[in-house]
């Protein structure tokens, strides 16, 4: 902590932090990119320490109102807070009410909280957040089963500025929350509710009278959300969505395609697997509207798709990056045949049509001639694709392919 200057009257001991401000440091430090230089920095000496403290933003700790006490403290610019539990190794209660309870009253400055996997806090919690934290524009309780639509609309009403709510797996949610968001919170930009059983058509309506900058809306396995809904979506945020994920959606038809197709021309990822009523003609439709925005597109058990929608996706979809046309049994090699005469190389990272009986090996010679880019390609179940087939057809993969025979490897992210 000191450096030498030499002089007339010989070398003197200088320290370092007799030169620098408060202001210099805290300069210093946001030149650091990486967290771990960061940390770095706070171990140089006491004073360093602290300021790193001061100036940390994101901050991942256990439960404990004693520990979260200790944490606003040292802590006390912190934005983003990390309290979610591990679904597999989650520990009850984990954190509780009185946890957050602290965190509202000496948490000011939070933006972004994630409580997901959380299962023992209520509505007494979320009242607390709601009263406390104003300035908070994303939360994710998601699988916190205890919490209902009381505890989650007074976090509506308190913190107007919402932008993100992940929801996924609380069941008690209703259509009563989704009026309480529309009238309170205009900002929201990204809604999950994968699995809210109890959310329908009219919630879905009344949310988008109020929040029309939604980006992202996740109703899969929402049985009771349909074309109704989803078309209210469609119209009432067709300049801002751009992602729609409606997995096992099965009252969701070719209606809602068709108002997509009309509406949204600038979605980029829309995942309808399970929805069995879309049929190729809607699919037409949307690829024709959506083929300079649209990169990920799960498709699995729509099994009335055929080649002649997918035909038109590969053709017009120039930016797609990830396809998923699993147990599409209709689907043959012709789908592909017309890409042959195509010039440029298609643009797909992924692609999975495990389930697909149909497909042979001509078709896979064509698509690997064309996804030169592929990163994934899952043929599981196909009965004239195998390893051994490949192999002797002297079939070339791209370097960084991984292929997906029986079932071996973790799936991508990317249609999750």
């Amino acid at each position: 902590m000191s450096t030498s200057i030499g002089g007339e009257a010989g070398p003197a001991e200088v320290c370092i932090n007799d030169i620098l401000t408060d202001d210099e440091l805290r300069s210093v430090l946001a030149k650091l990119d990486s967290e771990k230089d960061k940390e770095i920095f706070g171990l140089v000496c006491k004073r360093w320490l602290t300021l790193q403290s001061s100036e940390r933003r994101k901050l991942a700790a256990r439960a404990g109102p004693h520990m979260l006490l200790m944490l606003a403290a040292r802590f006390g610019r912190v934005v983003e807070l990390d309290l979610s539990q591990s679904v597999s190794r989650s520990f009850y209660p984990g954190v509780t009410d009185a946890d957050l309870a602290v965190v509202a009253n000496k948490f000011k400055r939070l933006k972004v909280l994630n409580l997901s996997n959380c299962k023992g806090i209520t509505d007494k919690g979320m009242l607390e957040l709601g009263d406390g934290l104003s300035s908070l524009q994303s939360l994710d309780v998601s699988n916190c089963r205890k919490l209902t639509d009381r505890g989650l609309e007074a976090v509506a009403k308190g913190c107007y500025d919402m932008r993100t709510m992940h929801l996924a797996g609380c069941r008690s949610v209703s259509d009563i929350l989704l009026m309480g968001l529309s009238r309170n919170c205009p900002n929201l930009e990204e809604l999950v509710l994968e699995g809210c059983t109890n959310i329908t058509d009219q919630g879905i309506t009344n949310l988008v009278v109020g929040c029309q900058q939604i980006k992202l809306l996740d109703v899969s396995k929402c049985s009771n959300v349909g074309d109704l809904g989803i078309s209210n979506v469609a119209e009432s945020c067709a300049s801002s969505l751009r992602t729609l994920k409606l997995l096992d959606c099965c009252k969701v038809g070719d209606q809602s395609i068709l108002s997509l197709a009309s509406f949204c021309t600038g979605l980029e990822t829309l995942v309808v697997s399970g929805c069995r009523d879309i049929s190729d003609e809607s699919l037409k439709s949307l690829a024709a509207a959506c083929g300079n925005s649209l990169k990920i597109l799960g498709m699995n058990w729509c099994l009335n798709v055929s080649d002649l929608s997918l035909s038109s996706i590969l053709a017009r979809c120039r930016y797609l990056e990830a396809l998923d046309i699993g147990c599409c049994e209709e689907v043959t090699d012709a789908a592909f045949q017309g890409l042959a005469s195509v010039e440029d190389e298609l643009s797909l990272k992924v692609l999975k049509v495990s389930n697909c009986p149909n497909i042979t090996m001509t078709g896979l010679g064509i698509i690997l001639d064309k996804c030169r880019s592929l990163e994934y390609l899952d043929v599981r179940s196909c009965p004239h694709i195998s390893k051994a087939a490949c192999d002797e057809a002297g079939l070339q993969f791209p370097d960084c392919c991984k292929v997906n025979y029986v079932g071996r490897l973790s799936e991508p992210d990317m249609l999750l």
